[in-house]
């Protein structure tokens, strides 16, 4: 992996901006669409250029193959749950505090991967890093004009999506030898599989009357937050490495409030701001102990 230049660095700043933008549109996104379709167009928009992707560069998709399983048990945990239930908290906080809770996903990770994996062993500057960012987590839900008695279950749903995504990277690593372009491609493809009925049998999306406002949300998560930031992530991985990439966890709650503020007159209070100083701060002390931070 070579050394990251200008147009690494830019990559990786347009990647944490597209995730960081996603939030608000999923939320103007559920003012027509239902949790479980609006996960459900996404992944379809996001499927169809990892699909020509891989046909382009003759990668086999390996969806159905003896790994189904796996592969299934991925698109479950790793797409379709964090998809809905994302989409089900940021419907009623603030856009800015989805970004905020979902970027403790290195926390709930590194717990998971200190009893899931054999080399990830949680050491003391892990599990500072660890309590400092869920500290940070407890002082927002202390702010009660963003976190309060209407909306708090839905902050934790946001934080349970977070974990989902914490889950699947951990099932993820036992076909990490794969290739990132068909275990992505094979996931999102079973995540149709158990959106598309869920879809149908539980929201009738023909029913619907969506706005032009919340379709063209939708599809900006689609094809720009989901299909092509994947896109860009897959360069990122292949040319600079895991480490480097990681490194858009510190850029997405930035540019989730900055498009909460600027975009949707959301209020940004003075404990919003402190969660985020300690949360970005706690990520950083996990990852900086991280064995594999020196790879």
């Amino acid at each position: 992996m070579r050394e990251a230049n200008k147009f690494d660095i830019f990559l990786l700043v347009l990647l944490g901006l597209i995730w960081g933008s996603s939030f608000f549109n999923i939320k103007i996104a559920t003012y027509s669409y239902q949790p479980i379709t609006l996960a459900l167009v996404r992944v379809i928009f996001a499927s169809l250029p990892l699909i020509i992707l891989c046909k382009y560069k003759k990668i086999k998709i390996e969806a159905f193959s003896k790994e189904w399983k796996t592969y299934s048990l991925i698109g479950l945990c790793n797409i379709a749950i964090p998809f809905i239930l994302i989409a089900i908290g940021t419907s009623k906080i603030n856009s800015y505090l989805a970004a905020m809770l979902m970027s403790t996903t290195p926390l709930t990770g590194t717990i998971l991967a200190h009893y899931f994996i054999k080399d990830e062993k949680i050491n003391f500057f892990k599990a500072v890093g660890v309590l400092v960012g869920f500290s940070g987590v407890l002082f927002l839900f202390l702010d009660r004009i963003v976190i309060n008695e209407s909306n708090y279950i839905f902050a934790l749903i946001t934080i349970l999506g977070s974990t989902f995504y914490s889950i699947g990277g951990i099932l993820t690593l036992k076909i990490k030898n794969r290739g990132n372009e068909n275990v992505t491609t094979s996931t999102t493809i079973w995540s149709i599989i158990f959106l598309l009925p869920m879809s149908f049998i539980l929201e009738k999306p023909w029913l619907a009357n969506p706005t032009l406002e919340s379709t063209l949300s939708l599809l900006y998560l689609g094809i720009v937050a989901t299909g092509l930031a994947w896109l860009i992530r897959f360069r990122i991985l292949s040319v600079n490495g895991l480490v480097f990439q990681t490194q858009v966890a510190y850029l997405i709650p930035i540019f989730g409030i900055f498009f909460g503020y600027f975009l949707m007159n959301e209020v940004i209070t003075w404990r919003a701001l402190i969660s985020l100083g300690i949360i970005i701060t706690s990520i950083y002390i996990v990852k900086k102990n991280n064995k594999g931070s020196k790879n």
